[in-house]
This record gives structure tokens, sequence and C-alpha cells, in this order.
């Protein structure tokens, strides 16, 4: 399954600081081309030789190096323990929306373990990217991920498609998801083959709690846990009211 990143390689930096964990970077490297290798400088002849011409080495500690990946890059890879990068990244963490994805790999190359902002952050798909490149099992750990459902924050990335909704609108649909509410959700404008590429691919059909309806106006808002609409229209005034709180809007790039 093709997986879509939300950033390109140039915005991937991959974060080594032991010499074995260096030349793994170097497939990393290999697997995303024009993403660079962060490495101490005392590994500067590895780091050159496991990623010519993508290698920068810095002097001084690690931690010092986070701000400066935080600001000037969409994607952190680290192979570093997983106890280590949430030290390491804690102090800098803003809110998903802004924050990095960040995919933690252990350095034998079997794991790959999104740790921070796993769907907006491009984590998880990274993930994905990196699994099959290295051959290793992806972690994953937030729920629509686990369980193969909906991924309200991600209907139809892929297709270009933006939303609107608050960030508690936002929490509390997906709670209503993933907890098997009752989810509305209204096709009125866009493509609708979207499920087999959601959040990187479904396979299975959609989840029995979410009813299709091609009306907002056949809604019962009060029946449902989220309304979830897909339309080009501007949400109409007489149902405002009754979608506060619950409501997630879709918008499909208008064709010319």
């Amino acid at each position: 399954m093709t997986q879509h990143l939300p950033f390109t390689h140039d915005r991937i930096a991959v974060v080594s600081i032991t010499r074995h964990g260096i030349a793994l970077a170097g497939h990393v490297v290999a697997a995303l081309p024009g993403a660079r290798l962060f490495a101490p400088e005392k590994f500067a002849a590895e780091a050159q030789a496991a990623a010519p011409g993508a290698a920068a080495c810095y002097a001084g500690k690690t931690a010092e190096q986070i701000p400066i990946l935080f600001s000037n890059f969409d994607g952190i890879i680290a192979i570093v323990s997983l106890g280590a990068m949430v030290r390491l990244v804690a102090p800098y963490l803003v809110k998903k929306e802004s924050d990095p994805g960040v995919v933690v790999i252990d350095e034998a190359g079997r794991f790959v373990i999104p740790m921070l902002s796993g769907h907006l952050g491009g984590a998880n798909a990274l993930a994905g990217v990196l699994s099959q490149a290295l051959d290793a099992t992806p972690v994953l750990t937030t729920a629509s991920d686990a369980r193969q459902t909906f991924a309200v924050d991600l209907l139809g990335r892929e297709l270009g498609w933006t939303f609107e909704a608050s960030h508690d609108e936002i929490v509390r649909a997906s709670a209503a998801v993933v907890n098997d509410e009752p989810i509305a959700l209204i096709q009125e404008a866009g493509s609708t083959d979207w499920w087999t590429r959601h959040a990187n691919g479904r396979s299975g059909p959609l989840p029995a709690n979410i009813q299709h309806f091609s009306r907002l106006e056949d809604v019962e808002p009060e029946r449902f846990g989220a309304v979830l609409w897909i339309s080009h229209r501007p949400e109409p005034a007489a149902l405002a009211p009754r979608l506060v709180g619950k409501r997630v809007i879709y918008r499909p790039p208008v064709s010319p």
C-alpha cells in the first residue's frame, strides 16, 4: 500500500548517536532520498560513509539539537531508545497540530514506533514507509490505526481535503468513532473512493457504527456522537446550533 506522507523527504531529519545506529541510519536515508542524517561529530567519518553528502555532524549534546530539529523539520526519525527520546523532546512539545512527527527505531531495525504526532504530524505514515523499507514491524498505538477504523483527522487528506473543526470537536468525534458510538457521515461532494486509501489504506469494510447520508438535512444530530460532513456548502444556519461541539466539516477541492 502506498504511504502518503504530509511532507517531502527534505523535511525529514534522521538522528543517531551510536556507531551501529548510524549504519542503520544510512539505510533510512537511502530509503528517503533528501533526508539528512544528524550525528555527533565524534562519528563524523561513520556518518559520512553511511550517508554521503547527507550527513551533518554536531558538537555538544544531542539535547541541544532538538529545538533546532523541531524548528527546521516536519519529520524526525530517531535511532535512539524510546525513553531517551521522550525525555529529549518533552521540553519542546506544543500541540499536535504543529509538533513534528517523531518516529523511533530500535538499533537492530526490528521495530518502528511512531511516538509523537502520529496522525496530523505524519509519524504513522512515516512508520509505514520505514517498516517496508527496513522489513521492520510498525508499532502503531493510535486506536484508529490499531483497529483499522476511521481516523477523523485524516479523512480525505490524500485527496487534498481540508477540515473545519475545533480541537475539542476533533477530540470528541475521534473518541466517538473508536468507542463505537453512532456516527453520521454525510457526503455531498468530493471523490467517494476514499476508504481504501484512508490513513494509508484500509482493507476491511467501513466500521458498522458509521451511517451514510447524502444530505445534511436528513440527519438528526441528537442521534449521533459525531456528525462528519463532506461538502462545499456553508453550514446551514438552522442546523448549526444542533451541531455545536460534534461536527467536523470536510472541504474537498473545488474543480475549476
